[in-house]
């Protein structure tokens, strides 16, 4: 059970950062989201630094999330929370398109 939590983790970091599409949704619902979330200032600290894109159809590569109002319409659903350990991915966001990817 021990080897449980770790195994999915890395599982959905996998599928998360290799994900074609990367359209997400956000929730103020932790148990609604597919991935929670932490975001912090540091690209050392990420897992996967983030651009956010105006246009969907930008966000095929990977760290170039384009943010939706609408459920129906998102590959993930995620939820920002405020504490690390109980993140599943930690995110730093970017200004510059060419610093998205997965860092670790």
């Amino acid at each position: 059970m021990k080897l449980l939590k770790p195994i999915l983790f890395s599982l959905a970091v996998f599928v998360f950062a290799n994900a074609r599409s990367q359209v997400v949704y956000v929730t103020e619902w932790k148990s609604e989201a597919n991935l929670k979330i932490y975001v912090t200032d540091s690209q050392a600290d990420a897992d996967v630094v983030v651009y956010k894109s105006e246009w969907k159809s930008e966000a095929g590569d990977e760290g170039i999330w384009y943010f939706t109002e609408w459920k129906s319409e998102a590959d993930k659903v995620i939820y920002f929370t405020e504490w690390r350990s109980e993140a599943d991915l930690t995110i730093c966001y970017t200004t510059y398109k060419s610093e998205a990817g997965k860092r670790k």
